[in-house]
């Protein structure tokens, strides 16, 4: 007889072979007992779970001739013709071969027959997800009222691609991925019967690579058999499957960890070394790091499918390290597995990527951090007030100048009167800063010295501007804070500051300040204007308007060359340009 590979030959002949899948198993073996037997079960899950295992096994118990034991027994004929494939009564179809109408009907034709030696006719469609929708249609009557010695048996890996009429018709069962300890257990008992031993951690990588499944780890352990010697080493497991050792795997994550740039490299050559894919060794490496993270939040060691000496090594090397660091490096590892996929050079990516893993150090909690402000904040001496009280009023705002930027260029502000055309010809002195205190609040001098322990009184010597010499800079110093104001404000067609501490703009077009006249906004502008100048300001509009009705036809010359000086046009070429108004024209000559 040829060889028979291990997913063959092991294949499980009763329930209690199984591995795992235990709910599923007790649910079917009830079912048996009490005579419950859905006419039609539908297995899904991953590849080599056990569905065509399951499906076979409940053919077996369904025919078991003996009442005595638990179904099947495996010893009488029914279970021993099924067992070696000559049952007349049990219809195996591939789907994804017979998957058309004409199948479908065949199989339809069949079923009408009693069976020949067994107690029910049973069918069993593997892979039946790959039917057509008319082979589904064709199967739906005889699914729901199936005849009395028949049973459907279906098994599929994408249950999302069967029609719902027939989920609904069957009874389902769910299969998982088998836990990595389970598997463990399972190949450890299978080395034995062979006559092998296997080291653990050899062992625990063939689990990993398993995937859940028992038929890809039994066709690896097969093919470990054919390499090794009766003794299977990690090194030989390495060698032949092209893995990357669980030992450098770890290493290279507690350098990452510890920040030991040397180890990590090293590390990283001999994973290149072993000619492992990149992509394959990233989800490891990523995984690696989802343990340890899991192992920092309580309650979540069970997500961890791992052996138990690979389940203790991963907690002690969590020990030392915060949840805050590994959730930050393992995000940077994700980040680095995108940047892979499009990386000329992947070696020089992934170092230059566990450099920058490295150096990102230890993260330290926020909560950490505001526990540790709270303790300074104790410490700190407690500042008096002081004893100067300014009526609010007169209270002046303390701001820290900001720096004096380029003024841009802007159209030339037009001339007061000719009184003040004279006094700006011959300013005078500028008197000396006084601080805006009044003579209420500071003590007589008749008064004696403050007493030891109180506060001086504070002298505040606000650094007062020019309200026409300063202009420009006021307008960039508002042009920073609202863009528009500045604007409006360049189209200002005289400013003046009387003595009275009143800022007067004068606008001959009501349309290019009637914003600013607004309540909110002039509140604004007066308070720009109070922190820049530093003086007591009250800001006023004058609005010539008599004036310009007072003249024939409508317009005047001075409020036809406000507007050319004012338009949008001329405004925005002065700021694409960086140029400024020079001579109007509005005489009949210059037309």
């Amino acid at each position: 007889m040829s060889y028979l590979v291990l997913a063959r030959k092991s294949r499980p002949q009763t329930f209690a072979q199984v591995v795992g899948q235990r709910p599923v198993v007790k649910t079917l073996q009830n079912s048996i007992k009490r005579n419950r037997v859905a006419h039609a079960i539908l297995f899904s899950g991953v590849r080599g779970v056990g569905k065509t295992t399951l499906a076979r096994l409940m053919a077996k118990a369904i025919n078991c001739q003996n009442e005595q034991e638990d179904r099947p027994c495996d010893k009488c004929p029914s279970c021993r013709e099924i067992a070696a494939g000559t049952s007349l009564d049990l219809y195996e179809i591939d789907g994804a071969s017979n998957r058309g109408i004409q199948e479908i009907r065949e199989l339809k034709e069949k079923i009408r027959f009693l069976p020949t030696s067994a107690k029910y006719k049973i069918i069993i469609i593997d892979e039946v997800h790959m039917l057509t929708t008319e082979a589904f249609n064709a199967l739906l009557k005889t699914l729901e009222e199936p005849p009395a010695h028949v049973h459907f048996m279906f098994a599929t890996t994408e249950i999302h691609k069967i029609p719902i009429t027939i989920l609904s018709r069957c009874q389902q069962y769910e299969l998982k991925r088998v836990s990595a300890q389970e598997l463990y257990n399972h190949f450890e008992k299978l080395a034995v019967a062979e006559g092998y031993e296997i080291e653990p951690a050899a062992l625990s990588l063939i689990a990993r690579e398993a995937g859940g499944s028992v038929r890809d780890g039994l066709s690896l352990l097969d093919q470990m058999f054919s390499f090794g010697e009766q003794k299977i080493t990690t090194r030989d497991v390495v060698e032949v499957l092209g893995l990357v050792s669980r030992e450098v795997l770890m290493r290279l994550t507690k350098g990452l960890l510890d920040g030991t740039m040397k180890e990590v490299l090293l590390a990283l050559d001999e994973i290149f070394g072993y000619g492992m894919d990149i992509k394959r060794f990233m989800e490891d490496l990523m995984g690696t790091f989802r343990s340890l993270l899991l192992c920092k939040i309580e309650g979540c060691s069970g997500l961890i499918d791992l052996p138990e000496e690979e389940l203790a090594e991963c907690r002690k090397l969590a020990e030392g390290v915060t949840s805050e660091t590994l959730h930050l490096k393992l995000a940077l590892l994700m980040q680095t597995a995108d940047e892979l996929r499009h990386a000329a050079q992947p070696r020089l990516t992934l170092e230059t990527a566990f450099l920058k893993i490295v150096e990102a150090g230890n993260v330290v909690p926020l909560t950490t951090l505001l526990g540790h402000l709270d303790e300074v904040i104790k410490n700190l001496p407690v500042c008096h007030p002081s004893t100067v009280s300014l009526p609010p009023a007169e209270k002046t705002k303390e701001e820290t100048p900001l720096p004096r930027s380029q003024p841009e260029p802007s159209p030339p502000l037009p001339p007061e009167d000719p009184q003040d055309a004279r006094t700006a010809a011959h300013p005078a002195p500028p008197p000396e800063p006084v601080a805006a205190i009044p003579a209420a609040t500071l003590p007589p001098e008749s008064e004696s010295a403050p007493a030891e322990g109180e506060a001086k009184p504070v002298k505040i010597k606000p650094h007062e501007k020019d309200s026409r010499k300063d202009w420009l800079e006021f307008i960039n110093y508002v042009k920073i804070r609202k863009m528009w104001m500045a604007q409006d404000l360049q189209r200002a067609d005289q400013i003046r500051h009387d003595v009275e501490g009143e800022l007067q703009l004068t606008y001959h077009d009501p349309a290019n300040c009637s914003l600013l006249r607004q309540k909110e906004n002039r509140q604004l502008l007066t308070e720009f204007a109070l922190d820049f100048f530093q003086k007591q300001l009250k800001v006023r509009f004058i609005i010539p308007a008599a004036e310009d009705q007072a003249e024939s036809n409508g317009e005047s010359p001075n409020r036809k060359r406000a507007q050319l000086a004012g338009d949008p046009l001329v405004v925005m070429a002065a700021e694409i340009f960086n140029g400024e108004v020079g001579d109007i024209r509005i005489g009949p000559h210059s037309r």
